[in-house]
Parts: structure tokens; C-alpha cells; sequence
């Protein structure tokens, strides 16, 4: 932290750990009012889009799960579905619900890596998950139990946690038989305990007090809370099959960033995905007694405070090993490990919901099967904007704290989309100036 003589204040922060990805953030204050917020992404872009084209179709699927080592069962089965709606296949019964099951694997160690490693110190006041260990060792223990548990439902599904290798269009190049599930049960029974004392425990934490008018945009499903498959929803009206995407959506370049901010269409504002749209747009899909227990932590059907967020992600990881659970006790093995996938042009969309929010995919290939066209548009690009609004509104609160306070609350702010950049480890380089 320096003063200059003009009066003008900066602090700058290299590094922030607990979040994936490199970047910085700039706060202007002037007159003791914030005149200016810039979330900027300066890591450099990777062109997987580009690198898709003149690929077979069949390879996308590998090609994009390495896009990021958290959620790559995001990205692998969002560019799965898209090719299967491009060819007109629709995969159902066992194939579907292997695929659920390796994306309740997904979201139970991406989920309970952020609350316990990267978002509980900001809570109960520590830099990082080691420090907070040594006061807290029972909730890391918690924390890393259950993600082993989410590492070995996509270990048995799908060959390995990180990158997997058995996820393909049309299938899996190979159906766990029911024993090698039913292995899973009694990990998951206690699973679910920890998920439970997940759910009561960040119930417990202190947060600022602090809501939001957001536009909510999740899937919606029939019948059934949201991971593969569905309508792209709101809370203000929206209801649209994915393919419909582009429609009411866009990515815009912004001169102080590598990242493309995501919009809603005509007039370019920001919205929110995640689990708290999930969770708002799909409250009344889970079961009773995760209802009960969402209530009992201090949420509502709707949560509109972003640090309550915690609390929902341990909601959705409770969810998800109940749901995986029922797959696993009502599992038969397919007959076929994949359906046959022939390709033919045209232009395929799908929209899945990774842990940190809506994932779309878009493809177009051509008779031969080859990639001509590949557009991919992550949670957090279009989380960014909204990240923005929210400490325009949050820091607004806070002007009267040191820079040192407001840093500490602005990095916890953001914290609070698990904001995934890139699979990198740091992200913040933070300046503010006050004049």
C-alpha cells in the first residue's frame, strides 16, 4: 500500500489463492464514493474453440474436458449432448443414468473442494485451509472425505477424477457392472452424514448481511433437479429450449479484459448462474427432506444473499449423493455400453449445469463429421459481469473500512461465484485507488 501526494491510494494484491485462474481487480474510490470497478481476466486465452476445428466429431468430448481439471465432466458431457442432439440421438435408461451418476461425482468434489478449501477460511478468518486446519480439524477432515468420495464415483465411472477418459458420444466405452457400484454404497451412507453435518454447519457461519435483485437463469427439467439436461429458465419469464441460446444471449469483448463477458439480450445486462439459480429455479424438484434441511441452515426457497452460497452448495452436494444413491440401488446394466453415432451436417447445441452454473455448447460439423464451428461459453464468463455488480453494490456498503478491510471483503465477494478462470491456482492482483 502506498500514498501519493495527489491523495490517490493503491493496493495491490499479486496473487489470491482459493480461486482457479489469473487476474486483477481495480477499485476507484473518489470523494469517499466508488466511482469505478473493473474485474479484469489477463490470463491468456487458450483457443479451444480453434483448436476443435478440422477435428472429428467423436474427439470433442476428450479435446474439451481438459479445458479445466475441476468440472471437466461439465465440459466433456455438454459437448456429448451437443454432437447427440447434431446427429438426432437421444440417449435414455441406464446410459442416462450413468451419466447422471458421474456428474453427482462432479458435483460432490468440485462443490465440497470450495466450501471447505477455498471459501470457509474467508468465514472463519484464516488465509487458507492448512491455517484453518490446525484450529478446525474436523470440518477438513469433513471436507475431504466427502471429496474423495466424489473422486470415486468418477474414478469408477469414468477411468480417472481429472480429465476422464470412458465418457463418449453415444455412451461410455465401458458400463461398470452392478457390483462395481454397489461397492459404493456403504462410502456414500456415510457420505451423506457428512453431507448432512455439511448442510447444519454452514448454517453456523457469520455472513454480511447483503441481497441482491438477481436475474436467476438455470435449467429446469420435468421432473427432475438440474444436471444434464432441460429448458434454459429465469426468474423473469425466460423459458427456452437451449437451442435458443443465441437468441436471447451474447458474448461481448471488453477492453479490460481476456475474458468475454456473457449478456442477456437486447439490452446487455448481467445475470446469475449457479447453484444459487439452480437452486432458486428448481427448489421445488428437491426431496422434502433436503427441503427441511436447506430451511434449517437459514435458507429459504430463494437465496438472494451471494455469501449464503456456501450454504446452497452444501445443498446441492447433500442432493447429489442422495441422488446418487437412488442410481446406484436402482442400477441395471445396459446392454450396450453406447448406442451407435453416425454424424451428418448441421448444427447441435447443449446446455448442462456445471458447478459453477450453466455451461453451453454449441457445435457444426459437416457430412463427414469434421468440427467447422465451435463455440463454448463457461459459467464464469457469465457470472463476470454480475461479479462486477455485485461489489459495485457490496464495496458501496463498506467505503468507510480501511483498503486492507475492503480488499479482504472484495476477494470474499467474489469468492463467492467459486469463480473458475482457468485451472490455475492464483487469481487476484487487486488495486484500489482513492482520491
Amino acid at each position: 500500500m502506498s500514498d501519493s501526494q495527489d491523495g490517490t491510494r493503491t493496493i495491490k494484491v499479486d496473487y489470491l489463492a482459493r480461486v482457479e485462474g489469473e487476474g486483477a481487480m481495480y477499485i476507484k474510490i473518489r470523494n469517499n464514493a466508488l466511482e469505478d470497478v473493473k474485474l479484469k481476466i489477463f490470463e491468456p486465452p487458450r483457443f479451444f474453440e480453434a483448436l476443435l476445428r478440422g477435428r472429428d466429431f467423436r474427439e470433442a468430448p476428450d479435446i474439451t474436458s481438459r479445458i479445466c481439471g475441476i468440472c471437466p465432466v461439465a465440459y466433456q458431457m455438454s459437448a456429448i449432448h451437443a454432437m447427440e442432439d447434431l446427429c438426432g440421438v437421444r440417449v435414455q435408461g441406464a446410459l442416462r443414468e450413468l451419466r447422471r451418476l458421474f456428474y453427482c461425482g462432479e458435483w460432490i468434489s468440485s462443490h465440497t473442494l470450495h466450501i471447505y478449501m477455498l471459501h470457509a477460511p474467508d468465514f472463519l478468518g484464516y488465509p487458507s485451509a492448512v491455517e484453518m486446519a490446525k484450529d478446525h480439524p474436523e470440518a477438513v477432515e469433513r471436507g475431504l472425505a466427502l471429496k474423495k468420495i466424489g473422486n470415486d464415483i468418477m474414478n469408477l465411472v469414468s477411468g480417472r477424477e481429472i480429465h476422464p477418459v470412458n465418457a463418449k458420444v453415444g455412451g461410455f466405452y465401458r458400463a461398470p457392472a452392478r457390483s462395481e457400484l454397489s461397492a459404493l454404497r456403504e462410502k456414500l451412507l456415510h457420505a451423506r452424514e457428512l453431507a448432512l453435518q455439511t448442510v447444519e454447519w454452514t448454517g453456523t457461519l457469520d455472513f454480511p448481511e447483503f441481497q441482491q435483485d438477481y436475474t436467476f437463469v438455470a435449467l429446469r427439467h420435468g421432473n427432475e433437479y438440474p444436471m444434464n439436461e432441460g429448458r434454459i429458465v429465469s426468474n423473469r419469464g425466460l423459458d427456452i429450449p437451449v437451442s435458443a441460446y443465441d437468441e436471447h444471449f451474447e458474448e461481448q469483448h471488453v477492453d479490460y479484459t481476456n475474458a468475454l463477458h456473457c449478456v442477456m439480450k437486447p439490452e446487455g445486462s448481467s445475470y446469475h448462474v449457479g447453484p444459487m439459480a439452480r437452486y432458486a429455479l428448481n427448489f421445488d424438484q428437491l426431496p422434502s427432506d433436503i427441503q427441511g434441511a436447506a430451511k434449517a441452515a437459514g435458507l429459504g426457497s430463494v437465496c438472494t444473499n451471494p455469501f449464503q452460497s456456501i450454504s446452497v452448495r452444501a445443498v446441492e452436494v447433500l442432493y447429489a449423493v442422495d441422488e446418487a444413491l437412488r442410481i446406484i440401488e436402482t442400477y441395471a446394466p445396459p446392454e450396450e455400453s453406447s448406442i451407435i453415432v453416425e454424424p451428418k451436417a448441421g448444427t447441435g447445441y447443449a446446455a448442462t449445469e456445471a458447478p459453477r452454473g450453466l455451461l453451453f455448447h454449441r457445435y457444426t460439423i459437416d457430412d463427414d463429421g469434421i468440427i467447422k464451428d465451435a463455440n463454448i461459453v463457461p459459467p464464469t464468463s457469465q457470472n463476470q459481469k454480475m461479479i462486477e455488480d455485485d461489489l459495485r453494490s457490496f464495496v458501496s456498503t463498506c467505503l468507510d473500512k480501511t483498503d486492507d478491510e475492503i480488499q479482504y471483503l472484495s476477494e470474499q465477494a467474489i469468492r463467492n461465484y467459486d469463480p473458475c478462470i482457468s485451472c490455475a491456482t492464483h487469481f487476484l492482483k487487486l488495486e484500489i485507488d482513492r482520491e
